[in-house]
């Protein structure tokens, strides 16, 4: 996840990132991007039932009961693990989470045992009565998820007023002062709606708006031709620049991000090189911090039935499972060969990715590189970066 705001605008500092760098914990929300602690963020896909059908869904989730996904119990189990390994966040995510009966009970379990319980929803199911229920189950924030205007958005969730569903619900979440986002995955089919869209999450005043690169998997797998050319994601990374700095000099009260391609890291630091080149070996050792693509290494994913993996898109590969294994113990192997290579991945990443002089600080996204040339570590297809600006040519 790569801070816009924070990296632009200086609402980041390296003192701060580095007070508890090793404790994560401690560290305010807004900061885990760049907290150097090895124990992961883990995304939980709570169920891959889904009242909407999405088509960039990675899980393929639809409305149906689905066998095999992780009981009562069994979730409470992996919960108390995740809290004795001190993990920083939990994300509650689906399908639609909102769907699964125990969230509340479960929710609140990870609160009283110390993880930050956060939410990823479609948005269309909060209403007032249940955004007070997360609260007081200390759910921290809720992302929700929005495609567009709301006709790009409807025709995305294939549900006629899907945009306006999701909409009351962010308003029902803030006005009982739950943090609310908007999570944007930009294409070809709703690139021309950014500006709406953050028009819209103004006027709303919504405090975090997150633009999401597309990866190629799951449903989203056949919207890899839709994916935006290197030419229209460097004119997109151009306006997040823009729409960032006007905003912030305005005044206005939101946190821009973009996460899924940390070449957005380098493009930043390039235009701060530029633009503020006194803020730049800063923002370098805030990228450094980061350490660019986290799948394998400070993020992780489990899946309804439990599965492991290295990232949410990561469902092809499986690193063990919760009900045989401890995550703990799944995550700490050191056998394990796929964990093993992407905890070095910047040695052994190869193309543009492995001349880069800033791969340490990126490495690509390694499903992409996969899901296009077969090769795990091969360069990554959405790199928009020029040679000079990766240190190819002078």
């Amino acid at each position: 996840m790569i801070g816009c705001t924070k990296l632009l605008c200086g609402t980041a500092t390296v003192s701060e990132a580095i007070k508890y760098e090793r404790d994560s914990r401690q560290l305010r929300p807004g900061m885990l991007q760049f907290s150097t602690s090895e124990r992961p963020l883990v995304v939980w896909n709570t169920t891959n039932r889904c009242n909407l059908r999405c088509q960039h869904c990675y899980l393929d989730a639809e409305d149906r009961a689905y066998s095999g996904e992780l009981t009562t119990e069994q979730a409470r189990s992996f919960i108390h693990d995740l809290a004795e390994m001190k993990a920083p966040v939990l994300l509650f995510s689906g399908g639609e989470p909102v769907l699964r009966r125990d969230l509340l009970e479960l929710g609140r379990l990870a609160a009283d045992l110390g993880l930050r319980p956060v939410l990823s929803t479609n948005g269309t199911l909060i209403t007032p009565e249940l955004a007070l229920k997360l609260q007081e189950a200390g759910f921290q924030y809720v992302g929700v998820s929005v495609d567009g205007a709301p006709a790009t958005h409807d025709r995305f969730r294939d549900k006629e007023g899907a945009f306006a569903q999701a909409l009351r619900g962010i308003k029902s979440a803030a006005a009982i002062g739950l943090k609310t986002g908007v999570r944007f995955t930009v294409n070809r089919l709703n690139q021309e709606d950014l500006d709406e869209v953050l028009q819209i999450v103004e006027k709303e005043g919504i405090p975090r708006f997150c633009m999401y690169h597309l990866v190629y998997s799951g449903r989203g797998r056949d919207l890899s031709g839709l994916d935006t050319s290197i030419e229209e994601k460097r004119k997109i990374m151009e306006n997040m620049v823009r729409s960032t700095l006007d905003l912030y000099q305005r005044g206005v009260e939101v946190e821009i991000l973009t996460t899924d391609n940390h070449a957005d890291g380098i493009f930043l630091y390039n235009y701060v090189l530029t633009h503020q080149p006194e803020r730049a070996e800063e923002i370098l050792k805030l990228l450094e911090m980061h350490g660019g693509c986290s799948a394998g290494t400070k993020f992780a994913n489990v899946d309804p039935q439990g599965n492991v993996h290295p990232c949410q898109f990561w469902q092809h590969y499986t690193l063990g499972n919760v009900k045989e294994r401890k995550f703990s113990e799944i995550w700490q192997d050191k056998d394990e060969p796929l964990l093993v290579k992407l905890r070095q991945k910047q040695d052994l990443v190869k193309g543009r990715c492995g001349a880069c002089q800033y791969k340490a600080y990126c490495g690509g996204c390694r499903v992409r590189a996969e899901a296009v040339t077969g090769d795990l570590w091969a360069e990554d297809p959405a790199c928009y970066l020029t040679d000079q600006e990766i240190g190819l040519a002078k």
